[in-house]
Parts: C-alpha cells; sequence; structure tokens
C-alpha cells in the first residue's frame, strides 16, 4: 500500500491535502478493521470549493423548456439531438421521440428513439406540435458527429427545424451566440440577427439566454446577446404562416 502511495506521489505530484487525506483514511482503517483497506487510488482534486460549480448554458436550457412545455402540455414531444439527461424529464410530461443521426439505446417509459438527422427529419412538412433541439445546430457541418462537412450547416439545420413545425406549434431551440466565430471542429458562433433570418415562417414568441459571464436572463435582450463572445440564445418560436 505505502509503495503504491509513493509512485502515484511521485508520477502526479499530488496536493499537501491529499496526502494528508489519504493518509488519515488508511491510518483510520487501520485502527477499525485491523488492516490495509482494499484500495486503488482515484483523485479527484478540484471539488473542494465554497459553492457548487455548473454549466450555466445546459443548466439553464433544460429547465426553460420543462417550463414551457408544462404551460403548453403538447399531446407529443420532438427532441433533436439534445442531451440525454433531458429526455426522461421531457418524456414524463409526454410521450417524447428523440431524434439523432447516432441513435440513443435508452430505456425510458413514454420515449421514443428514432434515427435521423437535422438536416433531413423523418416528419412531414408542418406536422410537429412541439419540437426542441437544444445546443445542436452550431455543430452541423463540421463533422464532429459524422455529418458531412458543410459551411452553411447551422443555416441549413435551422431551415429544416422551421419546416417540421405545425401551424401554431412551438419551436424550442438554443445554440451559442454573440459575434459570429467558427471554432473547427468544435462548433459556431452565430450572430442572434441572423438565426432570426433563417427561420422561415416562424415568429420570435420570447428570446432567453445566458451571457459570457453565467448570468441568465429569462427576458434578454437581442443586442446584448450580440455582443457576446459565447453567450447562448434560448429562442421560443411558433409558425405563423
Amino acid at each position: 500500500m505505502r509503495t503504491k502511495i509513493k509512485k502515484w506521489f511521485k508520477q502526479n505530484k499530488a496536493p499537501k491535502w491529499y496526502t494528508k487525506d489519504l493518509r488519515a483514511f488508511v491510518q483510520a482503517h487501520r485502527q477499525i478493521f485491523g488492516k490495509d483497506p482494499d484500495l486503488e487510488e482515484f483523485p479527484c482534486l478540484n471539488d473542494k470549493t465554497p459553492t457548487t460549480g455548473f454549466e450555466p448554458q445546459y443548466t439553464y436550457q433544460g429547465p426553460w423548456v420543462m417550463r414551457h412545455l408544462l404551460q403548453r402540455r403538447p399531446s407529443k414531444h420532438v427532441d433533436v439531438g439534445s442531451w440525454t439527461a433531458y429526455l426522461g424529464f421531457f418524456s414524463s410530461l409526454q410521450p417524447t421521440e428523440f431524434v439523432d443521426i447516432r441513435p440513443a439505446e435508452l430505456c425510458l417509459p413514454g420515449l421514443t428513439p428514432r434515427e435521423g438527422s437535422v438536416l433531413r427529419l423523418p416528419y412531414a412538412n408542418h406536422s410537429l406540435e412541439s419540437l426542441s433541439c437544444l445546443h445542436v445546430v452550431e455543430h452541423i457541418g463540421l463533422g464532429r458527429y459524422g455529418d458531412p462537412i458543410d459551411p452553411l450547416g447551422t443555416m441549413k439545420a435551422l431551415k429544416e427545424l422551421s419546416r417540421v413545425v405545425a401551424k401554431g406549434g412551438d419551436l424550442y431551440l438554443s445554440l451559442p451566440v454573440g459575434e459570429e466565430k467558427i471554432f473547427f471542429n468544435a462548433h459556431r458562433v452565430t450572430h442572434p440577427r441572423v438565426v432570426l433570418e433563417n427561420m422561415e415562417g416562424m415568429k420570435l414568441v420570447s428570446l432567453s439566454g445566458v451571457l459570457d459571464d453565467g448570468q441568465y436572463f429569462e427576458c434578454a435582450e437581442l443586442d446584448l446577446l450580440s455582443r457576446q463572445k459565447y453567450g447562448c440564445g434560448f429562442f421560443h418560436f411558433t409558425k405563423s404562416t
């Protein structure tokens, strides 16, 4: 045990508090059980913080959609490519289909996974009552997830999402917004006005968002979001025509 501890310390230069905690645990284990613990080191060195950390964009966008779903109560909801952790919550409110280019092998009550691309969704024109696509379209066309290279990928994805929303239906969309830039092959940052210009037949109902510093605004100003380096816009659209 002591040899393993010394070897890990030498290779990784563990902080003093970690060394102290590990030795204290081993000594306490010996006193209680009369032997060394069956222990394999798995150092977590960044969690002793005064507050609980979180990623603002992903933390805020899921509840943002949930509040709308609770208010609107659609008969069915479709999500395209969003973080899978949201799906259990969405599908607990109403039957939910999850479309992704890489099908998710999930087994949750009320959830139906489907294979499909945000560039060619498996739905007819004007057919979906409720649709969400969170932190997805900024990746399209950069090849990160096996999709074809296309400089117009994000714009094409926006048009395809608009195509399938029914008249009077709702689209909940999030993506990085601010000063336009491409971070290949990770994602794009899109000017929020460009988003609006590419939503054919759609009307903006409300706009929320997260700023560069992590602040969340339930009612966000378009100009404020446009000045960010890597903000996130939460767009609620409805189809008006």
